[in-house]
């Protein structure tokens, strides 16, 4: 069905699922929610009962199976634990999951409604921050008065459409967007439209109109969105993975830097390089900073392994943990200027150094501002392009325990790196031609950016934090009980 995007004081209804997300089946993000919010004892039950939640939809009684899902998804988890989820996982797998058509009919309108029988807190932070709605009308999760969701929603479902004819009390909807089957607001809307959209291609060069906002930070640690068959092959996988981490793990503690490249191919990994890498350094000269983009902790570890020897990293955010498990020397950062500036100094005297210049890590193809302070220590910078793939399970975490990263890296079946050697800056791109440390910052941002395909930003590491933990990074001291509860209720809760 085609639609003339040229209107005028218009408004839209929509239907989240199956309209503006492609996929009309909830089950997935529900999936995500138990196993972010929860554990795997809840994402595994709510897998087995999968075949019922089918059964009761191919029955007719799909609004049952939706509070099934809503119960089992929800029940005994505390509220700001399912917002958490809401605001850091759930908005990339849904922007993964848009249909673009839909969208840019929908955001054509100047008033735009959204109508999902999804729990509202579930779905509200992004259709209004990446899809612009103004409203957001969904079943409402009951909450007692202890903070935790019973798993109940208040009324039926049928009360949302009622919800929604009160939000145009003046003049009907232009337009309702929704299946033609399950959209019963149809009624309150002056002209209907059912999937698949067809637009207008006149009006495709307008992009601030045809693109949604971007998710540039996003946490959680599985990869795929959880569908029933792959849900199950992770819940397969996870004995295993754990299994081949340990050994992955072992192997990188006990070997030296220039065998790892070659066990780590027996062992289903991959590194790939690009460029040339300049030469250990000789005689009296200061060390190479090699300034990289920081994709997961294993960025430096990476690079100590192309480069065949052990390169000390700065860092500021890691876990004990994971420094003890390092097999690379770490330098810990302390974000007060002067003593930080001392302290790469002093590592660059005694020879090379790795510096992550954004300060923490970012999954999508954006780079963070970077801190100037490296400019402004050395003349000899090596600027390395990072970047990685996975397929189960993401390396970092915002809201999780940093100290499970490197096991969740090697849980992965089959990691793969990439790292690109770019020139040795020349003279007249660093501070010592006259350049301010910010100007020679920028130019590297904008150099590494090229090379990976990314988009530089000007969002730092507590724009990052705020957005998916609501802090702002600091890191403080962990008991080492306070640890070992971590890393049960990372499985189980």
């Amino acid at each position: 069905m085609e639609m003339i995007m040229e209107t005028s004081s218009s408004s839209v209804v929509s239907e989240f699922e199956g309209t503006l997300l492609k996929d009309p089946d909830p089950f997935s993000y529900f999936m995500l929610v138990a196993f972010e919010a929860s554990g795997l004892i809840r994402f595994a039950l709510l897998l087995i009962l999968w075949p019922v939640i089918r059964l009761l939809d191919a029955l007719g009684f799909g609004d049952a199976g939706l509070k099934m899902m809503i119960f089992v998804a929800t029940a005994g988890l505390r509220m700001i634990e399912i917002e958490s989820v809401a605001r850091a996982v759930l908005p990339k797998f849904y922007m993964d999951d848009i249909d673009m058509e839909a969208w840019r009919v929908f955001s054509s309108c100047d008033k735009r409604v959204v109508v999902t029988k999804t729990p509202r807190v579930l779905v509200e932070r992004f259709v209004k921050e990446h899809l612009r709605a103004d409203e957001v009308i969904g079943s409402e999760l009951l909450v007692n008065r202890f903070g935790f969701a019973t798993g109940f929603v208040q009324g039926d479902f049928a009360s949302i459409f009622s919800r929604a004819a009160k939000v145009f009390v003046d003049e009907k909807p232009t337009l309702g967007l929704g299946r033609a089957s399950d959209s019963s607001f149809f009624s309150l809307c002056k002209e209907q439209m059912h999937p698949p959209f067809i637009t207008n291609l006149k009006h495709h060069h307008d992009h601030q109109v045809l693109r949604p906002l971007p998710v540039i930070f996003h946490d959680g640690r599985l990869v795929k969105r959880p569908t029933p068959s792959t849900a199950l092959l992770i819940l397969l996988w996870i004995p295993l993975g754990i299994l081949l981490a340990v050994i992955r793990i072992v192997i990188g503690l006990i070997l030296p830097m220039w065998a790892i490249p070659y066990m780590s191919r027996i062992f289903g990994g991959k590194i790939i390089v690009k460029g040339k890498p300049p030469p250990p350094v000789s005689g009296s000269s200061t060390g190479v900073l090699f300034v990289c983009t920081h994709r997961t902790l294993m960025d430096p570890v990476v690079l100590s392994t192309v480069l065949r020897r052990k390169i000390p990293a700065v860092t500021y955010s890691i876990s004990r943990l994971s420094e003890i498990l390092s097999p690379i020397p770490t330098v810990r950062l302390t974000r007060i200027r002067d003593v930080d500036a001392e302290k790469i100094k002093r590592e660059l005297s005694n020879g090379d150094l790795v510096v992550c210049p954004e300060g923490t890590t970012c999954r999508e193809p954006f780079l963070l501002r970077f801190s100037a302070l490296f400019a402004e220590l050395t003349d000899r910078i090596v600027p390395v392009a990072m970047n990685y793939r996975v397929g189960f399970f993401h390396a970092t975490t915002a809201r999780g325990w940093k100290g499970l990263d490197p096991m969740f890296f090697f849980m992965n079946p089959r990691p793969v790196y990439e790292v690109t050697f770019l020139n040795q800056l020349p003279v007249e791109a660093t501070c010592s031609s006259g350049k301010s440390p910010h100007d020679v910052a920028n130019y590297v941002q904008r150099i590494l950016a090229a090379t990976l395909g990314f988009e530089c930003t000007n969002f730092t590491r507590k724009d990052k934090y705020r957005v998916l933990a609501g802090n702002d990074g600091t890191v403080s001291y962990t008991s080492f009980v306070d640890q070992i509860k971590k890393v049960v209720s990372t499985f189980i809760h």
